[in-house]
């Protein structure tokens, strides 16, 4: 995977956003095991949502804020077309529908009313998703070198992507010693939803679409 984006950027000179690329892998494989991404609502049913709407922070200048972003559909977007959109929100900040009102709006309320919103917002998983999207990917590994983990929470969402650094070492690879990329990833799962089997699953299938390079192929044959 490292090595398509190092490719594609010899050849064409444009630097591939990973973050893209990590956010269709996890898309693809919440839609393979969607109870991982349920919500309960107040009536304590469990809701599975058939779309991924992924919710990531963008940072659209070094130092400044990071602009929340919700990438509608992920799981039915292409690399190309979720990386497209990180580009564009880069660039215009304010294409993003989470920029202004009640992002904005929310420091200047008052703290308990800001909980009572919060609370109301949990109880209601059609809500939560128009606004917070389904599942959340955080990456702070490009503000480190070398390894090194981050920690997830979870005060929304039922399932959530930590990126951490990429660490260079030496690993057996077809029972030979070599050096090898490894990417420091922490998934966090609300334990009260969902069980330690579909997780198991979730995590094996994110393992292996990350390995295959999914979706980086395409778009190198497309360019």
């Amino acid at each position: 995977m490292r090595e398509c984006i190092r490719l594609h950027k010899a050849h064409t000179g444009e630097s591939l956003s990973f973050t893209a690329f990590i956010i269709t892998c996890f898309a693809q494989a919440i839609a393979t095991n969607p109870s991982v991404q349920a919500r309960r609502n107040w009536r304590n049913q469990l809701i599975v949502f058939d779309d991924v709407d992924v919710v990531t922070m963008i940072e659209t200048a070094v130092d400044g804020v990071a602009v929340p972003h919700v990438i509608r559909a992920a799981n039915r977007k292409t690399f190309s077309a979720v990386h497209d959109e990180i580009r564009a929100i880069q660039t215009r900040p304010t294409r993003s529908a989470q920029t202004g009102g009640i992002v904005d709006l929310a420091p200047r309320v008052p703290a308990v009313m800001r909980d009572v919103f919060y609370l109301a917002l949990r109880q209601n998983p059609h809500w939560s998703k128009a606004i917070a999207g389904t599942v959340i990917v955080t990456a702070v590994g490009m503000f480190g070198q070398g390894s090194g983990w981050g920690l997830g929470f979870l005060p929304m969402h039922t399932l959530g992507l930590t990126l951490g650094g990429i660490a260079t070492k030496p690993g057996v690879v077809n029972g030979r010693t070599a050096i090898r990329e490894y990417l420091c990833m922490t998934i966090s799962f609300d334990h009260d939803i969902v069980d330690g089997a579909p997780a198991a699953r979730f995590v094996q299938e994110l393992k292996e679409l990350i390995e295959c390079s999914y979706g980086l192929t395409d778009y190198e044959g497309a360019m």
